[in-house]
């Protein structure tokens, strides 16, 4: 499959189905996925573990790190990496730190949905009471932005088909 962007951020809050999505998309496309969560600093893990939310100075090394990672697509192989990036000041410097036109795409999922999820997710270091600390400092995609938003909750697959669809959209659009 060939497309014209080759840097994809899964964006939201833990528990909508970034990494779902991600690995799926990957596979699909044959993209790189690297899950953002392996990237944060021991340090963070551990705030996060113990239910303390991270701050924007906990935050900005992890953002260089997924900033790298996209910068690293190239015509042989795009990526696809799982991040919050809950604030348009985060969106804006990873497209500026990446060097590449990143298409992000945000599954924004009911609440009640997302800590459900969380819930019967045991094995991750996110617990659900940060999920309030989340929503705090999430802000929307601006019209301006480059985001495809999923609303509700389609399956994975029907997310996926979404997302080439759009991706496929921009492909044919002149240069």
């Amino acid at each position: 499959m060939t497309l014209s962007t080759k840097a994809i951020v899964i964006m939201g809050i833990s528990g909508c189905g970034k990494s779902t999505l991600g690995n799926a998309l990957a596979e699909v496309t044959g993209y790189r996925f690297i899950e953002g969560d392996d990237l944060h600093a021991p340090e963070n893990i551990a705030k996060m573990s113990a239910g303390i939310a991270l701050t924007d100075d906990d935050r900005w090394p992890w953002l260089e790190r997924v900033a790298d990672v996209l910068g690293s697509a190239n015509e042989k192989c795009g990526v696809i990496v799982s991040c919050s990036a809950l604030k348009y000041a985060y969106r804006d410097f990873l497209r500026f730190r990446s060097q590449q036109p990143i298409l992000f795409v945000f599954p924004n999922l009911p609440v009640e949905v997302v800590r459900a999820r969380l819930r019967h997710r045991p094995d991750h270091y996110m617990p659900p009471s940060l999920v309030d600390s989340q929503l705090a400092i999430l802000e929307p995609p601006r019209p301006d932005e480059r985001v495809l938003i999923l609303n509700g909750s389609p399956t994975t697959a029907q997310s996926v088909n979404l997302v080439l669809g759009y991706l496929s959209a921009l492909t044919e659009l002149p240069t």
